[in-house]
C-alpha cells in the first residue's frame, strides 16, 4: 500500500471515528447547497410569501443531493482507478479509512431516495412540475462523475454546477414558496451560479496536475493553470462589478452592498494560488474560494431580508 506523504498528511489533518464520516460528505461544498436556497427563499420573503416547512423540506433535499453526489464522486473516481492515498479534495473515506466502495454508493443511493420523497411533498404543496425539474439536478449529480463521459473530466464542470446548484436551485426554492418565477429571480441567481461554478473552477485549478495525467479536459487543463488562477480572480471581479450593477439598476437593494464584506475572501482565494506548485499547498486557497461563496451569498440573502423590513431604495 502506498504511503501517505507527510505534507499531504499534514495539509489533510484528517482524523478517525465519526470525522470519517463526516469526510465523506464534504462538508465545505455543503453550502453550495444550502446558499441557493436561502437565496431563493429569501427572494419569496420579498413577494409576502414563505414557509419554514417548504423552507426547510427544500434545504434538507438539496443537502442531499449535493452529498450523494460527493460521494458519488468519491466512489467513480475509486473504481477507475483515479484516487490514491495521497489525493487530495477527497473525503478519502475508501482510499485512506478502508470504507467499502459499495458502502458510499449505497449511502449516496439512499441520501437520493430521501431526497425524492422530500421532492414528493414538495410537489403536493407547489406544482408537479418541481419533480420533473428535481430529478433532472439528480441526473446531473450523477452524471458529474458517473456514466460513460463524466461531466466533471470536461470543460463544462463549472458552467453544469454553477447553472444546476445555483440557477435551478434558487429558481426552485422561489417557486415553491410563490407558485411563480421572474426574470429578476433568474438575474440574480447569475452571480450565485458563478461563485459556485468558481468553486469548482478553484478545485480543477488545484488538481490541475493529477487530473491531466488521467486524461481529463478541464477548464484548468486546456488554459493552463496559471490563466486557470487569472480567470479565477477575473471572475471574481466580474461577479462583485455585476452585483453592483444590479444594485444600481434597482434588481437587488442598497442592503446588498454588504456582499462586498466577502471581497477579502476572494482575495485570500486568488492570492493563495499564486506561486503554489503543490497541491496541497493550495488547500487553503480551495477553502478561501468555497468560504467566498458562503459569505457572499449569506449576506446576499441577508441584504433581502433586511430590505423586507427596512425598505431603502437607491
Amino acid at each position: 500500500m502506498q504511503t501517505l506523504d507527510n505534507n499531504v498528511k499534514s495539509a489533510l489533518n484528517e482524523k478517525p471515528g465519526f470525522h470519517v464520516w463526516w469526510r465523506m460528505l464534504r462538508p465545505h461544498t455543503l453550502t453550495a447547497s444550502f446558499i441557493p436556497v436561502f437565496v431563493g427563499t429569501m427572494l419569496a420573503t420579498l413577494d409576502q410569501a414563505f414557509s419554514f416547512l417548504l423552507f426547510l423540506a427544500m434545504l434538507i433535499a438539496s443537502l442531499l443531493i449535493q452529498a450523494a453526489t460527493n460521494m458519488f464522486n468519491e466512489y467513480f473516481d475509486y473504481v477507475r482507478g483515479l484516487d490514491n492515498e495521497n489525493s487530495i479534495g477527497i473525503g478519502g473515506t475508501i482510499v485512506r479509512d478502508g470504507i467499502k466502495p459499495k458502502t458510499v454508493r449505497n449511502l449516496a443511493n439512499t441520501f437520493i431516495g430521501v431526497a425524492m420523497l422530500l421532492g414528493v411533498f414538495l410537489c403536493i404543496q407547489s406544482n408537479w412540475w418541481v419533480m420533473a425539474v428535481g430529478l433532472i439536478c439528480i441526473l446531473q449529480g450523477y452524471l458529474y462523475s458517473g456514466g460513460p463521459r463524466p461531466i466533471a473530466y470536461t470543460p463544462f464542470g463549472e458552467l453544469s454546477s454553477g447553472f444546476f446548484m445555483g440557477t435551478v436551485i434558487i429558481a426552485i426554492s422561489y417557486f415553491i414558496q410563490t407558485g411563480q418565477l421572474t426574470g429578476n429571480v433568474f438575474l440574480i441567481s447569475i452571480p450565485v451560479a458563478i461563485f459556485i461554478g468558481l468553486i469548482n473552477l478553484a478545485n480543477n485549478i488545484r488538481d490541475h496536475d493529477g487530473d491531466k495525467e488521467n486524461g481529463r479536459k478541464t477548464i484548468a487543463i486546456l488554459i493552463g493553470q496559471k490563466n486557470a488562477i487569472h480567470l479565477l480572480g477575473i471572475m471574481f471581479i466580474l461577479n462583485y462589478l455585476l452585483t453592483i450593477i444590479y444594485i444600481v439598476i434597482g434588481i437587488l437593494p442598497l442592503w446588498s452592498l454588504i456582499t462586498l464584506l466577502s471581497l477579502k475572501m476572494a482575495n485570500n482565494a486568488y492570492k493563495g494560488f499564486k506561486g503554489k506548485k503543490y497541491n496541497y499547498e493550495m488547500m487553503s486557497a480551495m477553502g478561501f474560494s468555497a468560504k467566498t461563496n458562503t459569505i457572499f451569498g449569506f449576506l446576499l440573502g441577508l441584504s433581502l431580508l433586511i430590505q423586507l423590513f427596512i425598505p431603502i431604495t437607491f
